[in-house]
């Protein structure tokens, strides 16, 4: 969950190897899927580079947690749909799961149907984006050390403002939509920007529902509404 909170435990186990190795195989081959079988071909240099970009990213900020806090790692592992206690909760996360696919196989039917084509400078424009977005991941995981994937409440979790945290109250999803946004550009799709709507709207729903659920279960969220007042986008939203 993109969470507001800080646990002071130490880290005291490790996650097995062949886990992270599964997930990240698991991962490049829907993605490579995605990309490649919509696009009929593997002569695709911008979904190549944007896969390694996804991949090193993922595999750098995995290494980091899973090393310097094991407990992070497990709760970020149980990010499945089904992991989700809450039907709605389950179908938000398919939502989104499906949106972000429409990321990679629009641009890809648009390669190879040629509706489009972004220019160099703007396919770079994306793949920094794409970093930027995980670099504000990072950010937020090194900061909120109880950062689950999931809608969920723990019994010692407190209300924290620091970091990212004292400037949006949903940190991580701003950086989703920044990777959302620079995922199309970078594989050089200005048709690809269509899918932005589908996968903002389903960070939109989630935000909404997990601030339900704070206000409702965790004291001390509604000061830090008041506190932090936009939720997304600095002095936007």
């Amino acid at each position: 969950m993109n969470s507001w909170f800080n646990q002071g435990t130490k880290p005291t186990v490790k996650a097995p190897i062949a886990k992270i190795v599964l997930g990240f195989l698991y991962l490049f081959i829907i993605m490579s899927a995605s990309l490649f079988g919509p696009a009929l071909t593997f002569n695709y240099p911008q979904a190549w580079i944007y896969l390694l970009v996804f991949n090193l990213s993922c595999a750098l900020i995995t290494a980091y947690i899973w090393r310097k806090n094991p407990p992070l790692f497990e709760r970020r592992m149980r990010g499945r749909i089904r992991d989700e206690k809450e039907k709605k909760q389950r179908l938000i996360r398919l939502f989104m799961m499906i949106a972000f696919l429409g990321l990679l196989i629009v641009p890809a039917i648009d390669r190879r149907r040629g509706w489009s084509n972004a220019p160099l400078a703007v396919e770079i424009a994306g793949f920094a984006l794409s970093a930027l977005g995980f670099y504000l991941f990072f950010v937020v995981l090194k900061t909120n050390s109880f950062a689950s994937s999931t809608v969920e409440k723990s019994p010692d979790q407190r209300v924290i403002s620091s970091g990212p945290y004292a400037i949006v109250r949903h940190p991580m999803y701003s950086g989703a939509l920044v990777l959302f946004l620079g995922t199309p550009l970078a594989l050089g799709s200005w048709t690809g920007l269509l899918m932005v709507i589908p996968s903002t709207i389903g960070i939109l729903l989630r935000l909404i529902a997990e601030e339900h659920f704070l206000e409702n279960n965790l004291p001390g969220y509604r000061e830090y509404r008041q506190k932090v007042r936009y939720r997304l986008i600095p002095r936007l939203w």
